[in-house]
């Protein structure tokens, strides 16, 4: 008889939800018993056998789908379910996850992870063998789960009415999701639990995080006398604080189990059994939900765990530690108190709780789409903005899967290609299908899949990251991906793990393996049989490489520079961990991004024939150029925004010269205005002053957009600062205005004006003063009154100058300067300058001229 969980009590409450609605929120704490008792409850209410396909006929026999965030938990779930039915694993109820599935044709309850539900999904739109698909843990917000759950809800709504769909999470705010459902109906249950002390351990950077993680396990070993539930960021930290408990474990006779992912399910399952000893359990946080490990009563929680977010300095979604939300803090902290009171010790400061997110960001907001996009237009959807996702995606994220995709050939204007539709059918990103299907398409599946796996999972290389073999970091290598795939080949080979990168991780090089033969299976592999294919098949590697990291290929900038640049406009240079030196073009296949320019770590060889054809442009562009101060035309060659090659060509496309002469010279006014040619300079300043003066004749205005369509017209034809300078500007200038405008300009602010001795003199004008006429004192003798300009309303200042042509009076009144300064200045001038004429009476005297010289 199954024992009584807390879910019991809402079952009957559930089904009948699901009796009037076709979708339902369940909201259960952990220990509640959810994951187990809810497939059964909706098998035995028959929701398996009472729907009808989406043309109205009857269905026979359907299956409930649960999904499950990870396959321990999708394991784990099916074998309790199934335990609970007094069956096997794979009768009634089964499993399917990657590697590994139990399922037969009388299989009714599936417990699958997401990418399988999505495959299938791919492969019957309308999920006729369905009836309904549960989402357990959803509180995740795993890429996948969004995906999944925005299809399925797509089904229903259009085609599978009678579908239904189940929403479970333990701390999840169960009202948005409602809403987005349709305001389904909310069931919520609570879970039996045992009060849990919380207790925090300071944390200090000078402690290695196994070493505080040993120490809080001793802290809490005398606390209690049940299991310990330790939970680490990731494997390296569990094989490190395992090392750090050993001596402590066989003090007290403690078992010691890790727990993460990548573990065989017979090793997972033996971590999950009953254990004659006490154990400690070393988890990552596949620990948190779903699965339980019985007589747990202490946690240990170093408060981080390792998350999935879109890196791109490798264009890959890798796993980075980050600190773990309020939500996984209090789950991980109730996993002590399933049975019995317990305690929870956190490696942190309280404070810091205090300033954690309530809920962990969901995946769509740090991942990279590419998958999901390609997958949604291969199902038919047609613009995948507008697709009803539960939270919608951000617009840039949307964008750059659009782009890369695009970049990997997989889709086009018209939709998904034919390389698209076979990416979206392999178990993995874009970029790494496409190199599956580059390398199999040249019978080099298996070292395509092999190296899917070194790319995709961890670096089995742990112990040290040199160079190759008898190379130095200054050597020469055509890849340093090439090479460590050869170096995993010769360990395949020869069994010996030290290789020049480090020693090879056994458990990581078993994941490899394991996730090549995955890759193996789903493509068919006419790998080359023979050894002189060898040199061959590693060229053919390296352009699968290309193809799948299109938008990571970069040029150096100058023979033997460590310096390049990658399509994007980023800058990239080598670092030490790379031997890859002497070619032009190559792929920046992982970086470091901080800094300017984006560190190498591991790169590879590209060849211009490499490159695909269809990425490729060649256009003639016309340019300033900033040392000539001319416009140049180059034919240039890019890939992406990535310049290739440039070779010179003719100028053929006049108007767009002119408008980037134009461009450049606007910036440069004072290069290409001719300020120094007095003609063009002063018509300007005499129409700006006298449009001052007399506003009433509404001369056209020469402001700055005006000089600037005048600059316009005058870069047609031309193609260099020189020639805009040395053209006509007055001509041009004065072209804008009518004959009666010049000539009201000439009259009312001329150029010159004639003074007494017969010379025409330039009047100097500047804009916001009166104009100036330096004039020679003899050249002044008989006029009596001071110039005027403007219709005589504005008075000429004049310099009159003594015969060293410096100024010895400035003034706007010459009637007193005759009748009050002249005789001073007489005396003083013909002191100094005596053969010059200086008449007592200069109203009377001759006008000199400067080529005339009188004695009084």
């Amino acid at each position: 008889m199954p024992v009584p969980l807390p879910i019991d009590d809402v079952l009957p409450e559930l089904v009948a939800a699901l009796r009037s609605n076709n979708c339902a929120v369940l909201k259960a704490d952990a220990g509640a018993g959810k994951t187990t008792r809810v497939p059964l409850a909706l098998l035995r209410a028959g929701f398996t056998s009472e729907q009808t396909s989406h043309v109205g006929s009857p269905l026979g026999d359907q299956q409930i789908v649960m999904l499950e965030p990870r396959r321990i938990a999708a394991r784990t779930s099916a074998r309790r379910i199934a335990s609970e039915t007094g069956e096997q694993v794979g009768q009634t109820i089964g499993y399917r996850v990657r590697f590994d599935e139990a399922v037969s044709a009388s299989t009714r309850v599936l417990i699958v992870t997401e990418g399988i539900l999505l495959r299938r999904l791919q492969d019957d739109p309308f999920l006729e063998d369905i009836g309904v698909v549960v989402f357990d843990e959803f509180h995740e917000r795993r890429l996948d789960s969004d995906l999944a759950l925005a299809m399925v809800r797509r089904v229903q709504q259009t085609v599978r009415p009678d579908l239904r769909i189940v929403v479970m999470s333990a701390t999840m705010d169960p009202g948005p999701v409602s809403h987005w459902l349709g305001n389904c109906p909310v069931i919520e249950s609570r879970g039996r639990t045992f009060p849990v002390r919380v207790e925090y351990l300071r944390r200090t950077d000078r402690i290695p995080l196994p070493t505080l993680a040993a120490q809080g396990v001793e802290h809490v070993l005398a606390q209690t006398d049940g299991d310990i539930l330790v939970f680490l960021p990731g494997v390296g930290e569990i094989m490190k604080t395992q090392r750090e408990l050993d001596s402590l474990a066989r003090r007290h006779n403690i078992a010691i189990m890790p727990l993460y992912g990548d573990l065989s399910s017979e090793e997972q399952d033996q971590v999950l059994a009953h254990n004659v000893r006490r154990k400690i359990v070393l988890a990552t946080n596949v620990a948190e939900t779903s699965i339980t490990i019985d007589g747990i009563t202490a946690v240990v929680d170093s408060g981080y765990a390792r998350q999935m977010h879109f890196d791109a300095d490798v264009g890959l979604d890798r796993l980075e530690m980050r600190p773990v939300s309020k939500a996984s803090a209090d789950q991980r902290a109730g996993r002590a108190g399933r049975t019995r009171p317990g305690v929870c010790l956190r490696l942190w400061d309280e404070s810091a709780y205090r300033t954690r997110a309530d809920y962990d960001q969901a995946e769509l907001h740090r991942v990279d789409l590419s998958a999901a996009v390609l997958r949604l237009h291969a199902w038919g959807e047609k613009n995948v903005a507008l697709f009803p996702w539960f939270e919608s995606p951000p617009e840039t994220a949307l964008r750059h899967a659009d782009r890369l995709l695009r970049l990997l050939g997989a889709m086009d204007d018209n939709g998904v290609t034919a390389h698209g539709q076979a990416m979206v059918r392999l178990p993995t990103s874009p970029r790494i299908a496409r190199l599956l299907i580059e390398t199999q398409n040249h019978g080099l599946g298996r070292r395509g899949a092999l190296l899917a796996a070194l790319l995709t999972e961890r670096d089995p290389f742990v112990a040290g990251n040199g160079p190759v073999a008898g190379k130095t970091p200054a050597a020469r290598s055509q890849s340093d991906v090439l090479d460590r795939l050869l170096a995993f080949e010769s360990f395949q080979q020869t069994g010996n793990p030290v290789t020049s990168f480090g020693t090879i991780h056994r458990a990581n090089a078993r994941t490899i393996q394991l996730v090549a033969r995955q890759f193996e299976r789903v493509q068919k592999d006419s790998e080359y049989g023979s050894d002189e294919f060898r040199n061959q098949a590693d060229e053919w590697i390296l352009r699968s490489l290309v193809a799948a990291f299109p938008d990571r290929i970069a040029k150096r900038r100058e023979p033997g520079s460590d310096r390049g640049l990658m399509i994007g406009g980023r800058g990239v240079r080598f670092g030490s961990q790379s031997s890859v030196r002497q070619c032009e073009l190559f792929l920046c296949v992982d970086t470091d991004g901080r800094g300017t320019d984006a560190l190498i770590r591991k790169a590879s060889e590209v060849r211009r024939e490499w490159l695909p054809s269809s990425l490729i442009r060649t256009v003639d562009e016309l340019f300033f150029h900033p040392t000539q101060k001319s416009v140049t035309a180059r034919r240039r060659t890019y890939m992406e925004d990535l310049l290739l090659d440039e070779t010179p060509t003719a100028v053929e496309d006049t108007s767009e010269a002119a408008e980037i002469l134009f461009q450049a010279a606007k910036s440069n006014w004072s290069s290409v205005f001719p300020s120094d040619d007095v003609a063009v300079a002063g018509f300007c300043t005499r129409l700006a002053c006298l449009t001052e003066w007399m506003p009433e004749l509404n001369l056209p205005a020469l402001g700055g957009t005006e000089l600037q369509e005048i600059l316009r017209e005058i870069c047609q034809g031309r193609r260099s600062f020189s020639e805009v300078r040395r053209a006509p500007w007055l001509a041009v200038i004065q072209s804008r205005l009518d004959y009666a405008a010049i000539r009201t300009i000439e009259r009312e602010a001329p150029e010159s004006i004639l003074v007494p001795s017969g010379s025409r003199i330039r009047l100097v004008y500047e804009s916001g003063r009166p104009p100036v006429l330096p004039v020679r004192i003899q050249e002044m003798f008989g006029l009596r009154q001071t110039p005027r300009v403007a219709g005589g309303r504005i008075a000429v200042l004049l310099h009159l100058l003594a015969p060293n042509m410096r100024p010895q009076q400035v003034t706007d009144d010459l009637a007193s300067f005759w009748a009050n300064t002249y005789p001073e200045v007489r005396k003083e001038l013909k002191r100094r300058y005596p053969k010059h004429s200086w008449p007592e009476d200069p109203l009377t005297a001759e006008a000199v001229s400067g080529a005339k010289r009188r004695q009084n």
